[in-house]
């Protein structure tokens, strides 16, 4: 059996998403920023200059330096700023970026953009985890993320223009360097990496991750849990946020895609993924991830 510690690792590492930048660039003088309502995750990372981060309901600002970075988890209604006074802050104009020049002793230079996180198993994973995230310069934990900071750092200096793939592409690995750090760091997070942090309940996700296509029932759930039936559901609901069902779901989802991907039939999906039916299975695929299973087969067809 894996430790505890390294199913967080699993969980975090596995997280599907897609990082896209909306802008690189650097604001002078006095402004403000804000993607609030939007309905996105976002990111900011500071790569020149200063800036200051206001979340509401925090009672003071948090100022972020350059190799600082802040990672939104939910729409929630904040700004950066080049005033560290609240009601300044929301004062200061909208402006347009100006282009990146990391010569220049003013102004503050930042790259954005947002997070897509897949549904099913992902959402579940980042249901539990805190609200936002900061990353520091100065953090001895971080080195992994410091170096890959550096990279990005060089590609912004690049001439004529950075290229946005290859800043999306680290963006993703910073934000898995800075998940792994934050998880084994905070006791407060909840859903999976809660339950994965229970012995009794980490020894059954790790079955249920192996074999998610077994005949599992609550019955066998509670029985490798060492707990009752309805001493189980009570609890497993208070740790995932999620009922065993519907962790059990995620995982099956995510293993038949990954089987699809590799080119398995729908048919031989259905059946590893625990379906007693091909029609069972479509209808359970398609609600989850949206599309027919045999069109999602076919889409990763054309893109390998």
């Amino acid at each position: 059996m894996i430790s505890s510690c390294h199913l967080v690792d699993w969980l975090l590492e596995g997280l599907e998403f897609d990082a896209s930048l909306f802008h690189v660039g650097r604001y002078c003088g006095g402004w403000h920023a804000s993607t609030q309502g939007m309905g996105r995750a976002s990111f900011h990372l500071v790569v020149q200059g200063h800036c200051w981060l206001h979340l509401d309901g925090q009672p003071e600002p948090l100022r972020l330096d350059s190799g600082d970075a802040v990672f939104l988890l939910r729409d929630l209604p904040y700004r950066l700023s080049s005033d560290a006074d609240a009601y300044d802050a929301c004062a200061q104009p909208r402006r347009s970026m100006q282009p990146l020049d990391l010569e220049a002793g003013d102004g503050v230079g930042l790259v954005c953009g947002f997070f897509q996180f897949q549904s099913g198993l992902s959402s579940l994973i980042v249901e539990g985890l805190a609200d936002w995230i900061v990353l520091r310069a100065e953090d001895p934990a971080g080195s992994a993320a410091r170096a890959l900071f550096e990279l990005i750092l060089q590609e912004c200096r690049r001439v004529p223009a950075p290229s946005q793939t290859l800043l999306e592409r680290l963006t993703h690995l910073l934000f898995l360097y800075v998940l792994r750090q934050h998880g084994q760091g905070a006791d407060s997070l909840g859903g999976l990496i809660a339950l994965a942090r229970q012995p009794a309940f980490a020894g059954l996700l790790e079955r249920l991750i192996d074999a998610p296509g077994q005949p599992w029932t609550l019955e066998s759930m509670a029985a490798c849990a060492g707990l009752s039936r309805s001493a189980f559901f009570k609890r497993f609901n208070e740790l995932a946020g999620q009922s065993p069902g519907q962790v059990l779901l995620a995982l099956r989802m995510r293993h038949a895609c990954q089987l699809l991907r590799a080119g398995n039939t729908v048919e031989q999906v259905g059946a590893q993924a625990g379906y007693q039916s091909v029609a069972a299975f479509t209808r359970a695929f398609a609600k989850a991830v949206g599309v027919q299973p045999g069109a999602y087969r076919k889409q990763h067809e054309l893109k390998g």
